[in-house]
């Protein structure tokens, strides 16, 4: 065995980087420009964004998108407390979207109960985990709790932004066999 093959680890190619990269700036602009105050942060439609970029791409490149493009709205919009925990939290939540949608030989349309129970199960992960670390951050779990209701509100707004998006994306011309799968 040689010292490559050791430390050798599953690598993104230039293709996926680059559309990574972009679907990183689509999730930021619909986390960052949207904002909408609730309890401890912002509403947006991001999470709808992350959906269709898990969706479009798979896995790599959407937990990527994701994860890295909701970081940096954090950032920008002044949050720099939220980075570490919504890296964590959107990374997983798209990676949760990703097992329960769409892993597997089938490639389900958009419209799917599959899909559609994906988008659920990683919103309700994704409010469980902004509501810990609320609580975490701020040294108070009824803080924490205060959120909870806004952030199911806008689970279900980006679980609709993203099935109206999905089917519009599907029906033209399903999306030239999901970017040529990157």
């Amino acid at each position: 065995m040689s010292k490559t093959e050791i430390i050798a680890a599953p690598r993104l190619s230039a293709k996926e980087i680059c559309v990574a990269g972009v679907l990183a700036a689509f999730v930021f602009l619909a986390t960052f420009v949207p904002q909408i105050p609730i309890p401890l942060g912002y509403a947006h439609l991001g999470d709808g964004a992350i959906f269709l970029a898990v969706f479009l791409t798979g896995r790599k490149a959407g937990i990527f998108a994701g994860a890295f493009g909701s970081a940096l709205a954090d950032l920008a919009g002044g949050f720099p407390v939220w980075i570490l925990p919504t890296l964590m939290i959107k990374a997983v939540m798209a990676g949760i979207f990703y097992r329960v949608a769409l892993a597997g030989n089938d490639a389900p349309k958009f419209a799917s109960p599959r899909v559609l129970g994906g988008m659920v199960v990683a919103c309700l992960f994704m409010t469980a985990g902004y509501t810990l670390a609320g609580a975490f951050l701020y040294d108070s779990l009824a803080l924490g709790l205060a959120s909870t209701p806004g952030l199911l509100l806008k689970s279900a707004v980006n679980i609709a932004a993203a099935c109206l998006a999905g089917g519009m994306l599907s029906r033209a011309q399903d999306i030239t066999n999901h970017i040529d799968k990157v």
